[in-house]
């Protein structure tokens, strides 16, 4: 049994849980040749899927804590001034001196499909279950917890049980592939998953591959069976599918020029999670949510400056 989301919940704190990092992105201008330099538009900012949640619901007016940590280096320092002056409140992150700030690269093609990608996410290995109990007041004065899978499996166990101590229902986004995983022991006790088509092929252990309407229906309801609240399956074009126990739904994809892919499932999932503290319903947040998506696919960067409620109901998909 899931604890509900307190009557009072947006007036907490989301606390929320996992990577903040450096994201440096190129987008080819042609198909790629191999062991040459290629033409590409390139863009550097901060991101992380935890550290972008965070100030995506900061900007639409949530009060928000990140716990994360950053290497002892100017870009870590960079990465918590700036996410604090978005509104996300810090006290939480730690500088590690062991490894450098997280860092991703990614390289996408002219279609806006992802060629490659490299990760160093060595840091997240200072976020400990004793690290995490340093903050176990955050736990109790959250609205509700949210967490990437990026967390080492250790930190991961240990973020439930504060939660479960708490009272306080945690959200999780399956992240890649390889950590998706992580999740599969707790899909009992997570209230809401977020999860792209591939990822959610691993969430449901044994379902076909995930990657039209129809697959991605199946596979909500299946998590959903497997004790999930809500889940959310994003697939690219051909949109995403949710299910709860009491509804299932499709909302298509927003048609636009693609400038900038990172980010957008981030958008979403942050708008989502803002849905349910304020009590919006979850096909309307989930509207809501393809809407912010499809603003940050067409910015070249990892969050959207100008986001707010008022614009995504300017915005709003039909």
């Amino acid at each position: 049994m899931h604890p509900k989301i307190a009557s009072d919940a947006a007036r907490r704190p989301v606390l929320v849980i996992g990577a903040a990092g450096v994201d440096m992105v190129g987008i080819l201008d042609a198909q790629a040749r191999n062991r040459g330099a290629n033409p590409s538009s390139n863009r550097f900012s901060f991101g992380g899927v935890a550290r972008n949640v965070a100030e995506n619901l900061a900007r639409l007016g949530q009060p928000v804590s990140l716990i994360t940590v950053v290497g002892s280096d100017r870009l870590g320092e960079q990465l918590l001034a700036h996410t604090q002056a978005c509104g996300v409140k810090i006290d939480a992150c730690q500088c590690m001196g062991n490894y450098p700030t997280a860092s991703y690269l990614a390289v996408y093609g002219p279609d806006g499909e992802l060629e490659m990608a490299l990760e160093d996410m060595r840091v997240m290995r200072g976020i400990t279950p004793a690290f995490l109990k340093e903050y176990e007041q955050q736990f109790q004065e959250a609205g509700l917890v949210f967490v990437d899978a990026n967390l080492p499996e250790k930190a991961l166990k240990a973020v439930f049980q504060l939660a479960r101590k708490a009272k306080v229902p945690v959200c999780a986004d399956a992240t890649s592939t390889v950590l998706s995983g992580r999740l599969i022991p707790y899909l009992e006790r997570i209230f809401m998953v977020t999860a792209n088509g591939a990822e959610a092929t691993v969430l449901c252990e044994g379902q076909p591959q995930v990657n039209d309407q129809k697959t991605g229906l199946e596979a909500a309801r299946k998590l959903v069976m497997k004790g999930v609240e809500i889940a959310i399956i994003t697939l690219a074009k051909a949109g995403v599918c949710y299910a709860s126990q009491d509804e299932t739904g499709h909302v298509p994809s927003v048609r636009t020029k693609v400038i900038d892919p990172t980010g957008s499932g981030d958008a979403l999932t942050a708008t989502v999670l803002f849905g349910l503290v304020n009590d919006i319903p979850l096909d309307e947040a989930v509207r809501l949510g393809v809407t912010a998506a499809s603003l940050v696919l067409r910015h070249r960067g990892t969050v959207w400056p100008e986001l707010s409620l008022e614009r995504l109901y300017d915005e709003l998909v039909a």
